[in-house]
């Protein structure tokens, strides 16, 4: 698989750096909690191993950047652009992320999304930037409407979890014009 390069980003107390195999201990650390990942639709990773084989083959290879605390220099989560598969032929991507737990309250992720929101419409020139999240994921929700994504429907039956289940997703957009309006 190809390697994708992101380049690093910085906000106030973060930088949005490229993911690297030694990092695995560290999404190990977080991506383990049972609170994390399924919120996500994800599994709760099994060992470091794992976490390695995800940095290996979907956040190396995507643009996903791990977020990183300046302070401590700890990884403490993860923010990217996949496709927007519900928007073949235009100029957008889907944003997604994850933190961990004892980082949750602090503002870390409305502050990575914010900076991932600019680059996304100032440097890769979007027409369109997209999310979603689950009915249930509460904090979710918040950071993308803190973050001035608009809300556009619920997909019914939309999403399989790795268990198996079937879940409605809440589906956000944000149009450059609006970005730009914003700023």
């Amino acid at each position: 698989m190809k390697k994708v390069k992101v380049p690093t980003l910085e906000t106030d107390r973060l930088i949005l750096r490229m993911w690297e195999r030694r990092d695995a201990a560290q999404l190990y650390e977080y991506a383990k909690d049972p609170d994390v990942g399924p919120n996500a639709g994800w599994k709760p990773h099994a060992n470091v191993g794992e976490s390695r084989m995800i940095i290996d083959t979907l956040f190396r290879v995507n643009e996903t950047w791990a977020i990183v605390e300046k302070e401590s220099g700890k990884v403490v989560g993860s923010i990217g652009f996949e496709p927007d598969k519900y928007r073949p032929g235009v100029s957008s991507r889907e944003m997604g992320y994850s933190l961990a737990k004892d980082c949750w309250g602090k503002g870390y992720m409305t502050e990575a999304v914010a900076r991932l929101i600019q680059y996304a419409f100032e440097t890769l020139k979007l027409q369109v930037l997209m999310i979603r999240t689950s009915e249930t994921n509460l904090r979710s929700q918040r950071v993308i409407e803190k973050s001035g994504f608009k809300y556009e429907g619920t997909l019914r039956r939309a999403y399989r979890m790795y268990d198996g289940r079937i879940r409605e997703v809440r589906c956000y957009s944000m149009l450059k014009e609006e970005y730009f309006k914003s700023c």
